[in-house]
């Protein structure tokens, strides 16, 4: 049985909550399933490895993913889940050589962590948003717990229902989202909306309620979303050339990874400049 670590741990902040490739066994490449489509060049099933990553868990066409006709790789973010698995959840042994059962195992735990780790995310970032500081208590503590969980044996993972703990989790965000959106501003709820393709360039969406809303293809050149929530919200191939998405919150670098922008596009804090974006 692999067994977390008994070590007192300081509570994440999101530099921990990316990526660490140089750590993780390629899971993401591995336990995964994709489809042929405009996201990846071939079918792969769960389970199965891809036929770009090497022996030593690395991709051999990184640096040519788009081109290649794997644009979904690019997109993708685990959160960080991929080195907590890999190095504290399985201690280190790869799924290459510890049999098909630790195998299964391993690729069974992966997308819970994945989930954990998400919201991670959003209760790290709601910590540093002052107008959330009458739930921060709330907060820390649900952090605690997701944190806790993580830690979790493999066997209690994969038993885990992680479908209630988001929902416990969710509602004490959309608290956040309350808080966050109070005030001036115009406030509009588009949660869940289907704007897929809409022409919303130069769009007054500050403060918007954008949870879940389809914006796939919209345009959002120079949209104002200063203040919006855009969790959930699905950003493949929204243009936001010079859009200002100052202050948005929960926000995501996979979404912002799956959009079009510029060098011109104002960005919260919290996340990076996709490296494809045009300059």
């Amino acid at each position: 049985m692999e067994q977390t670590s008994g070590a007192a741990r300081r509570a994440p902040d999101l530099r921990d909550l990316r990526a660490d490739c140089g750590s993780c066994f390629g899971l993401c490449c591995a336990a995964l399933p994709f489809t042929a489509s405009a996201d990846f060049a071939v079918d792969k099933a769960a389970g199965t490895p891809c036929g770009n990553l090497g022996e030593d868990f690395r991709c051999g066409i990184h640096d040519r993913l788009r081109g290649e006709g794997f644009t979904g790789c690019t997109v993708y973010d685990c959160f960080g889940a991929g080195q907590k698995v890999s190095q504290d959840t399985f201690g280190g042994r790869s799924w290459r050589t510890g049999g098909r059962e630790h195998a299964r195992r391993m690729f069974d735990v992966f997308p819970v962590v994945r989930q954990l780790h998400e919201l991670l995310w959003y209760l790290t970032e709601s910590l540093t948003l002052p107008a959330a500081r009458p739930v921060h208590a709330d907060l820390r503590r649900a952090l605690d717990e997701t944190e806790r969980l993580t830690r979790r044996t493999a066997e209690e993972l994969a038993e885990l229902d992680v479908a209630a703990h988001r929902q416990r989790v969710n509602a004490l965000l959309l608290k956040v989202s309350d808080l966050m959106r109070a005030g001036a501003g115009r406030k509009q709820n588009r949660r869940g909306a289907d704007l897929i393709g809409a022409r919303l360039k130069g769009a007054d969406l500050r403060k918007a309620n954008l949870r879940g809303a389809y914006l796939i293809a919209a345009d959002l050149t120079g949209a104002d979303l200063r203040g919006a929530d855009l969790i959930g919200a699905d950003l493949r191939d929204t243009d936001l050339t010079d859009a200002d998405l100052t202050g948005a919150f929960f926000l995501t670098q996979p979404q912002l990874n799956a959009a079009r922008g510029t060098a011109g596009t104002r960005l919260p804090t919290s996340v990076t400049r996709p490296g494809h974006w045009t300059v």
